[in-house]
């Protein structure tokens, strides 16, 4: 039986990437740390496909959870052929106004984890000379934002590394893709401070289903990146020609508007 394994399967873009790999005919090993909707995940997958779904209640911000979870695949014999690297957190603020605890995780999670579930999963798949993995990063990796200062440069580093490890497994018929999303409608927003209505209205957000589908698709094509959507396409080529003056430009604006508004 051939498993893809799924980090933040729970919900948003890794649940319908997990939903798109089992329509292809692959059991799903459904890795977060929400293990109500990974059963509700699990129990949906099985009744519309002929998979199953091993779920796995895990933090994968932690610094020994790659090494874990290869392990329990290792000693319950499970052949991951396709790793897709999904989870993810969004964190707001200043670097130095972040809270500790916040800003080594997303450092944890978007850095360390994947990068040891490539090394570990990855072996394996040179030695079996077949394999896929799969990186969610952003487009917020092409531009250095204030506010999401730990959020992009994180996942530069994962386009980055996704960039390099193609190269290295290509020899060894093991298929690597970096998927970009734009903004999408997932959880990681806050309906609070953000129209979701309007942003999918004018398409600046897009679907979970559609970005999932996108990454899907270009993972099996073999292709090195996917950016769905036309807007986001233009974010990616546009905003590194941004001079950096315009970004300190708008920085200064949002700092005199929150001392205004305090």
């Amino acid at each position: 039986m051939k498993y893809a394994l799924v980090t933040g399967a729970s919900s948003g873009i890794g649940r319908h990437i997990s939903g798109e790999l089992a329509k292809r005919g692959y059991s799903i090993m459904a890795v977060s740390n929400q293990s109500a909707q990974l059963d509700d995940l699990k129990s949906e997958i099985e009744k519309r496909y002929p998979v199953s779904v091993l779920t796995y209640s895990l933090d994968l911000a932690k610094p020994t959870t790659a090494k874990e979870l290869f392990d329990y695949c290792e000693s319950n014999a499970l052949e991951i052929e396709v790793l897709v690297n999904n989870a993810g957190i969004l964190v707001y603020g200043d670097v130095v106004s972040v809270e500790y605890a916040q800003a080594v995780n997303i450092l944890q999670l978007h850095v360390n984890t994947p990068a040891l579930l490539c090394r570990l999963f990855g072996e394996k798949m040179v030695q079996k000379r077949n394999g896929y993995i799969l990186n969610v990063s952003s487009i917020s990796a092409v531009m250095p934002f204030p506010v999401i200062s730990l959020y992009g440069p994180t996942k530069t580093f994962l386009r980055a590394f996704t960039r390099a490890l193609r190269s290295e497994m290509k020899p060894y018929n093991v298929k690597v893709t970096c998927l970009l999303p734009g903004a999408t409608h997932t959880s990681l927003y806050d309906t609070r401070k953000i129209n979701i209505s309007l942003s999918m209205k004018l398409r600046i957000m897009k679907k979970a289903d559609g970005v999932a589908r996108s990454g899907v698709k270009a993972l099996f094509a073999g292709k090195a990146e996917a950016v769905p959507g036309l807007l986001n396409k233009s974010v990616v080529l546009l905003f590194p020609l941004l001079p950096r003056f315009v970004i300190d430009m708008i920085n200064r604006l949002r700092l005199r508007r929150n001392l205004k508004t305090s």
